[in-house]
């Protein structure tokens, strides 16, 4: 089984939000929203680092 670069970014992203999420809040309802912050700016960062370097190769 393969899989693209993108769906390892959002298993990455997943587990380590989670991880991130438990780790540094301590309410439940916290936890949850750092996790969905933490998820977003991984993801959201790896498209922005891939559209910079697609600009700068062209």
């Amino acid at each position: 089984m393969t899989i693209s670069h993108f769906s390892a970014v959002l298993l990455f992203s997943l587990f380590t939000s989670i991880v991130f999420g438990i780790t540094q809040r301590a309410e439940p309802k916290k936890m949850v929203r750092f996790g969905a912050l933490c998820f977003a700016l991984f993801v959201g960062g790896t498209i922005a680092a891939s559209w910079a370097m697609w600009l700068i190769k062209h």
